[in-house]
């Protein structure tokens, strides 16, 4: 591995070789030869720093973001943008009164900007439910009935409404496209293989992670297993991943299926002898919940949870002294059949006194 020399080492070498062709030359700190040194090995050390830099943007691991979004440009791979959080505005007015789509709420409380996205009509009773969508792509607070006001109300229709409020997905960050490239990197297109159906899966604003399940519906099938950042995707998600695999699988694929997995939850009951001096029951049980969540949490579909690994989460937890798992009484397998695609997932976690 070659060794950048430092500032200090380039004057030396510099008031060296000048003390080689002239030994009885002046190099002290006040010299000529000396201000020279300095100014020579300021510029080269800075030509030894720009080599460096250049030789990061070489691969993409090491690269800065705009060079690792040339990389994956150059396979066809993009950063996937941020996503709109979206939900309902709950209005109040005059019947008939129409809410025309584009209308902007603000929120009352952070100043938050809003859209309607489809026209509403306020009914016999006073009272519409329109979709709306953040005006900036990005995640959201979760609202549920928060008061919002109309920055121009249509006519008929109340000033104040109600927003209630979910999703929204940050833009893909630097090293979630690098692992997407890298993957690409390590698993080239194969006409069609399963990484194939991964990668297009995976390439949708709002899909973090994929599998592909070929033959599980039968002979020709291929179904693609997607989850958001915070678990299954939306319709919306759904729709757009399934459009991108059928613009690019094979001709001779018809049968190819992105859905969600079916979320299963696997209880967990913990008996256990503590040392009071350290630890109570009550916060043991909460340490445990934590501990198994992020334990558990990268489990794919038809994943194993293994009552092994329960056992040695709890055992690593302060002050157990002795444990044991009562449920499961055996490892829980999640089931991928014709019929079937589970998701195992934390459930409720209980402890009790052994």
């Amino acid at each position: 591995m070659y060794t950048i020399p430092t500032f200090e080492a380039i004057r030396a070498a510099y008031l060296r070789d000048v003390k080689n062709l002239l030994p009885d030359a002046a190099t002290d700190a006040d010299s000529d030869h000396y201000i020279r040194a300095t100014a020579v090995a300021a510029a080269a050390e800075g030509l030894y720093q720009h080599q460096l830099w250049i030789a990061r943007q070489v691969l993409p691991d090491t690269s800065d973001p705009e060079y690792l979004e040339r990389h994956a440009a150059l396979r066809g791979i993009s950063r996937k943008p941020a996503m709109a959080a979206s939900g309902d505005l709950v209005i109040q007015g005059t019947p008939g009164a129409v809410v025309p789509a584009g209308e902007t709420v603000r929120h009352v409380a952070t100043g938050l900007l809003f859209a309607t996205t489809a026209q509403g009509i306020v009914d016999a009773d006073g009272r519409a439910v329109v979709p709306v969508a953040a005006a900036r792509g990005g995640v959201m607070p979760v609202f549920t009935g928060e008061p919002v006001l109309f920055v121009q109300a249509p006519e008929g229709v109340l000033s104040q409404a109600g927003l209630t409020l979910s999703g929204g997905v940050a833009a893909e960050t630097d090293a979630e496209l690098l692992a997407r490239l890298l993957d690409y990197m390590q698993h080239p297109p194969g006409g069609g293989n399963a990484y194939d159906y991964k990668h297009w899966a995976l390439s949708v604003a709002g899909v973090s992670r994929a599998w592909t399940y070929p033959h599980r519906r039968g002979l020709g099938a291929v179904d693609v297993a997607v989850l958001g950042p915070d678990g299954p995707c939306p319709p919306s998600v759904l729709a757009a991943a399934q459009a991108v695999v059928d613009e690019k699988r094979p001709a001779a694929c018809m049968d190819a299926w992105v859905l969600s997995p079916t979320p299963v939850n696997v209880a967990v009951k913990v008996a256990v002898r503590l040392d009071a001096t350290v630890t109570t029951l009550a916060l043991f049980t909460a340490q445990l919940q934590e501990a198994l969540g992020a334990a558990l949490a990268d489990l794919p579909p038809g994943g194993v949870v293994y009552r092994s690994k329960i056992e040695a989460v709890a055992s690593s937890l302060p002050g157990v002294i002795d444990r044991q798992v009562r449920v499961p009484q055996s490892n829980f397998v999640a089931v991928v059949d014709a019929q079937r695609l589970e998701w195992p997932r934390l459930g409720l976690v209980q402890a009790e006194a052994l």
